[in-house]
């Protein structure tokens, strides 16, 4: 029986401060799920999952699920923050080559020779981008409902959201729950769903009596065509790969498959029946079965 104590969760927030490799990059905040097993014991010997949450996301979605990974596959998760999301740094630019970098110096910084990449839409992106450009340091990479050929027309609807969020009247001097109710009566006006209102107020926080967004939109939308454009490669990721798309979601078609197997020749694809584009979060018992098999399964 396995000694629950050993691998029980620890949590960890850090910035790191230390050298860098690429002029420009900031210090991501993070969370890591690790057990307390010595250095070097046979059952921590695999890499490190890294994961990067979609855009106006931020680690916190991935909570649940990153304790679950942890403990199913006995593997150091680490749950990032992309710059201008979460408690990483604001920065006058956004792009996929940008935040890839600032995971090869987190990696750097932590000594994380190769880690396995796990990223959901614009993470999804950014994790691509790392392989194709790092490929040393990648060692399998999962892709959740995005690809980088094309892009799903309801990106054009998050343009307009971005540019409302911009205009929504946060409140002041309300209670928290208030100004949440507050906000979703304006955010009504310019998002239908339940769901993606109350994922949109993750990003609402308080600071000395008054509301703000955490995430920064200004430069999002100044930027949001390096988002919605993949960049365009001459290189190839050779490591298993693995997409996992929702069967009601249009971000990885099916006729864009031979043209991703350009970029990624091991690819593999799989559809999560019944989910949209927040695969992990509308099926995430199903989600994960599709990605424990692939990560825990023999390497041929």
């Amino acid at each position: 029986m396995m000694n629950s104590r050993l691998f029980t969760p620890k949590l960890y927030w850090k910035f790191f401060s230390d050298f860098r490799r690429h002029k420009g990059t900031v210090s991501l905040a993070y969370n890591s799920y690790e057990s307390t097993l010595p250095l070097g014991h046979p059952e921590e010997t695999n890499s490190p999952i890294i994961i990067m949450h979609g855009l106006l996301g931020s680690k916190t979605n991935w909570t649940s699920l990153a304790k679950v990974i942890h403990m199913k596959t006995k593997r150091q998760v680490i749950t990032i923050d992309a710059r201008n999301h979460g408690e990483s740094p604001h920065t006058k630019s956004i792009s996929y080559n940008e935040m890839a970098e600032d995971i090869m110096d987190l990696m750097d910084s932590l000594m994380i020779n190769q880690a396995t990449l796990v990223g959901h839409s614009m993470g999804g992106r950014t994790m691509m981008t790392l392989a194709l450009t790092e490929p040393q340091v990648v060692d399998q990479l999962v892709v959740v409902d995005i690809s980088p050929i094309d892009t799903s027309p309801v990106m054009g609807d998050l343009s307009r959201i971005i540019e409302g969020l911009q205009h929504i009247r946060l409140p002041e001097k309300l209670s928290r729950l208030a100004a949440k109710k507050e906000v979703d009566k304006q955010l009504m006006e310019i998002v239908t769903s339940d769901m993606l209102r109350q994922f949109l107020m993750t990003n609402l926080v308080e600071d000395n009596g008054t509301f703000k967004w955490r995430v920064n939109l200004r430069t999002i939308a100044k930027d949001f065509l390096n988002i919605v454009n993949f960049p365009k490669f001459e290189s190839r990721f050779e490591g298993e790969t693995l997409f996992i798309g929702g069967s009601r979601s249009d971000y990885i078609r099916r006729d864009h498959h031979e043209s991703i197997r350009r970029l990624f020749p091991r690819c593999e694809f799989t559809y999560v029946d019944g989910a949209g584009h927040w695969v992990h979060s509308e099926k995430p018992k199903e989600f994960l079965d599709e990605l424990l098999q692939f990560l825990t399964r023999k390497r041929s």
